[in-house]
């Protein structure tokens, strides 16, 4: 059984990240709504859609913005503790920093581990229904665009909305797809023609076809060098429609890493993405370890709002540092491994620095 004042202290420190928690709900929740109702103004739907997308959205932001939560959080446990004069009655029972630092960073680990394991999923399931739901109120509902193990598929109306494309590629790389087919359908799924191409580039909505064949019957054949075909996709379209990974779970991601690769399209973000996921656990537990040195570095300062005006500062500044050198990973500049866990290695090494004289203060 745990000691009672480490269950004290487990029960002090959770109940600081739960308000701050929500806190933050509420404010992503009246930040989030207006924009939602934006970008329904001009159509015709029901009020509460934009609340039901607000909600929807709000477990994605939440976890964008966790170890900003956590970091407060262990400043508000603290300010707890100094304020009841709780402090000095640890010490004075042989409960030093470390071992307060230790019990509350030892709660981040295990608590950052089932946020991976179980709020993540349930978090990129609600993000996938937002995106769905927006999808289908857009402009482009007609369209669709899918990566699998068979390649790029696409699925598009004609401007008239009389005719229906249904176009594969077994190979997407960037800006060109290689062993292409184009089906031109009617309203009612007959087969109009068939498009097949060894490659497009896909630059721009008009895509430029090469060696291109071109069935309409069985008996007619035509054969181009350069072909012309009008698209609502072009390379740039097709790429941020899987900008937003975090509506695929870890095991979508990594289905999603191997389909890219099947297709030879680059798996950089995706792999990008599912270190930052593993690296969640350890950044909550550094967040930590970092609030509780700034915390007892800082014990004289009495004002609250002054404190958290620090934490703040600290939270952008690791922030910056974690996305600055996830460019280079994005970029391919640092191998995607190193653009993850460089930051968690520099921030370990000044917990480890600060840690070592902790038990000074």
């Amino acid at each position: 059984m745990l000691k009672q004042y480490e269950n004290y202290l487990t029960r002090l420190f959770l109940k600081n990240i739960f308000t701050i928690l929500i806190v933050f709900i509420f404010l992503s929740f009246f930040l989030n709504i207006f924009e939602e109702i934006k970008y329904f103004e001009n159509k015709e739907n029901e009020l509460y859609y934009p609340i039901i997308l607000t909600i929807l959205n709000i477990p994605s932001i939440i976890f964008e913005i966790l170890p900003f939560i956590f970091l407060l959080g262990v400043m508000f446990f603290f300010i707890n503790l100094y304020e009841n004069e709780e402090i000095e009655l640890l010490r004075s029972n042989g409960i030093n920093n470390i071992k307060i630092t230790l019990i509350i960073s030892t709660v981040s680990l295990i608590t950052g581990i089932i946020i991976i394991i179980v709020y993540y999923s349930f978090s990129a399931n609600l993000k996938n229904l937002y995106l769905n739901i927006k999808y289908k109120h857009s402009d482009a509902g007609d369209h669709l665009a899918v990566v699998n193990e068979d390649g790029l598929w696409i699925k598009e109306k004609s401007d008239d909305g009389k005719k229906i494309f249904i176009i594969n590629a077994q190979i997407y790389k960037v800006d060109n797809l290689e062993n292409l087919k184009i089906i031109e359908l009617d309203n009612s799924y007959r087969l109009i023609k068939t498009i097949i191409s060894e490659e497009a580039n896909i630059t721009r909505k008009n895509w430029v076809l090469k060696n291109v064949k071109i069935y309409e019957d069985k008996k007619n054949v035509q054969n181009f060098k350069n072909y012309q075909y009008a698209s609502t996709f072009n390379s740039e379209v097709i790429s941020n429609l899987y900008s937003n990974l975090n509506s695929l779970n870890i095991l979508q991601l990594i289905e999603l890493k191997e389909n890219y690769k099947s297709i030879g399209y680059s798996a950089t973000e995706v792999k990008l993405h599912l270190n930052k996921l593993y690296s969640i656990p350890f950044y909550l537990t550094l967040t930590t370890i970092i609030g509780a040195l700034l915390m007892f570095k800082l014990a004289f300062i009495k004002s609250k709002f002054f404190l958290i005006v620090i934490g703040v500062l600290v939270s952008v500044m690791f922030y910056y540092i974690n996305y600055f050198l996830i460019l280079f990973g994005k970029n391919e500049t640092l191998p995607v491994e190193a653009a993850v866990w460089l930051p968690q290695i520099l921030i370990f090494l000044i917990c480890s620095l600060g840690l070592t004289k902790l038990n000074e203060n």
